[in-house]
């Protein structure tokens, strides 16, 4: 990306909505993240991100209530597809009034998987965006698979399938939580927060890592994690962070600077 130092920032699904909940949006949580995008952005011009965000309570819950699992129900396949798309409607606009340029970008209208993993995107327009200092836009949706007909893919595989290409600094994931714990701490207070995970440590730290709390048809946290690991490993030099969904963590996150919060999963 030439002179940009460029980070890819998810919108953790459990962070923006309420995912016990269908349709639960938080706007206050992503005007409060789209204001700290702002002002990382104006505090330095070199600063390229692409966001993302989960389906949270939109596109799990409408899965699951629309049969997804249930072979060649493509009424399914488009209420999730649509339902994905109003949450994202609602980022979209909330950070444009935050004065965020963001750039929305369908995965759907490109990706195709193989046996649930992603094998194309069409990413040519995202770095034009990124070229011209716009924030584009992903976010977790579904796919034609060739070889199940249709898959969902998350914000956290797109994030992986672009990495290699795209070449971040730093992956950050936001969530309503603030990092990986040994426990759900949503549920337990005492839940200890797991502050360091590596390619050497992460055999052993998995089977200690809490489910994650509410409905997710992507294989949530563990899933996020695997790719994370796999990817820390693979690029040495990058840096991936998972953090609370406030403009406190996330300001020095943008900045470049040590984050002394959450989980830090490097090689």
């Amino acid at each position: 990306m030439g002179s940009f130092f460029l980070i890819f920032l998810k919108l953790g699904g459990s962070a923006i909505t309420d995912k016990t909940q269908p349709a639960a949006p938080k706007p206050e949580v992503i005007r409060e993240l789209a204001r700290a995008v702002f002002d990382a952005r104006a505090r330095n011009p070199a600063l390229a991100i692409l966001l993302g965000h989960g389906s949270g309570s939109f596109g799990h819950f409408t899965a699951k209530k629309f049969g997804y699992a249930q072979p060649d129900n493509w009424r399914a396949y488009a209420e999730t597809s649509a339902s994905a798309a109003r949450l994202n409607r609602l980022v979209t606009d909330i950070f444009l009034q935050q004065a965020v340029p963001v750039v929305s970008f369908q995965p759907s209208a490109s990706a195709r998987t193989r046996d649930g993993e992603l094998i194309h995107l069409d990413y040519a327009n995202i770095r034009l965006a990124l070229a011209h200092r716009l924030v584009p836009l992903i976010y977790g949706d579904v796919a034609f698979d060739e070889t199940r007909a249709r898959s969902i893919i998350s914000t956290d595989a797109q994030f992986a399938f672009l990495a290699p290409i795209l070449q971040p600094t730093r992956l950050v994931y936001t969530t309503a939580v603030g990092g990986i714990y040994r426990a759900d701490p949503m549920r337990q207070s005492d839940a200890e927060l797991i502050r360091e995970i590596t390619p050497a440590t992460w055999a052993m730290q998995r089977a200690q890592v809490g489910a994650s709390h509410g409905y997710d048809v992507t294989g949530g946290m563990m899933d996020k994690l695997a790719r994370s690991v796999a990817l820390a490993q693979r690029f040495p030099q990058l840096h991936i962070h998972i953090l609370a969904a406030s403009a406190a963590q996330l300001a020095p996150a943008l900045a470049g600077e040590p984050i002394p919060f959450g989980t830090h999963i490097h090689a």
